[in-house]
C-alpha cells in the first residue's frame, strides 16, 4: 500500500510540474503590447540609415522581458509595398521565429515560405537593438505586415564567445 501513495505521489508531483513549466514557457511571461505603447511603432530603416516610423494599423503585438526575441507583432500598413521598396533596406536573410500557438495572427511558416518565395519583403526596422538583435519587417502587398526580432551576424559570433567580426560594432562590456 505504500508503494501506491509513493508512486502517486511521485505521478502527481510531476503532472504538477510539468503543467507549470509548461504554462511558463508558453504564457507566463509574455504579454500583450498595448497599441497605444512606443513599442506598438513600426520603424523601418532607410537607405540612408535613418529610422523612420510608419504607418502601422490593427496593431497587434507580444514581447517578453526574459529574452530579446520574444517580440512579435501583426499590424497592417496603407503604404504601398513599391515606395517601401524605394525607400528602405530589405534584410537579407529574414527568418522569422515561431510565435506561440495562442498569438495565432502570426504564423513563422507562411511568412517565411512568402518571403522565399517573393510574395512578402522583409526591410530592417533597426539594427543591433540591443546589440546583436535586429527588428525586422515584413511586408506583403496587400498591406499586411509582421515584425519580429532575431539575432543579426554579430549577436550570432560575440553570443557564441567569439570575436567581433568586420564590420560589427564593438560588443558592449559584459557580452
Amino acid at each position: 500500500m505504500n508503494g501506491k501513495l509513493v508512486a502517486g505521489g511521485i505521478v502527481i508531483s510531476a503532472l504538477v510540474f510539468g503543467a507549470g513549466l509548461y504554462y511558463s514557457q508558453v504564457y507566463a511571461y509574455y504579454k500583450p503590447i498595448p497599441a497605444n505603447a512606443p513599442a506598438a511603432s513600426v520603424t523601418v530603416t532607410t537607405f540612408e540609415g535613418l529610422s523612420e516610423d510608419i504607418l502601422a494599423e490593427n496593431f497587434t503585438g507580444i514581447d517578453a522581458d526574459t529574452s530579446p526575441i520574444k517580440f512579435r507583432a501583426c499590424f497592417t500598413t496603407p503604404l504601398s509595398l513599391p515606395m517601401m521598396t524605394e525607400t528602405f533596406q530589405p534584410y537579407e536573410d529574414a527568418a522569422p521565429l515561431v510565435a506561440q500557438k495562442w498569438f495565432d495572427c502570426f504564423d513563422a511558416g507562411v511568412i517565411g515560405a512568402d518571403l522565399e518565395a517573393g510574395r512578402a519583403v522583409a526591410f530592417l526596422g533597426a539594427e543591433n537593438s540591443p546589440y546583436g538583435i535586429d527588428r525586422v519587417v515584413a511586408i506583403y502587398p496587400d498591406g499586411r505586415g509582421f515584425a519580429w526580432n532575431q539575432i543579426n551576424r554579430c549577436g550570432d559570433a560575440v553570443f557564441d564567445g567569439d570575436p567581433t567580426p568586420v564590420g560589427c560594432p564593438p560588443a558592449p562590456e559584459g557580452n
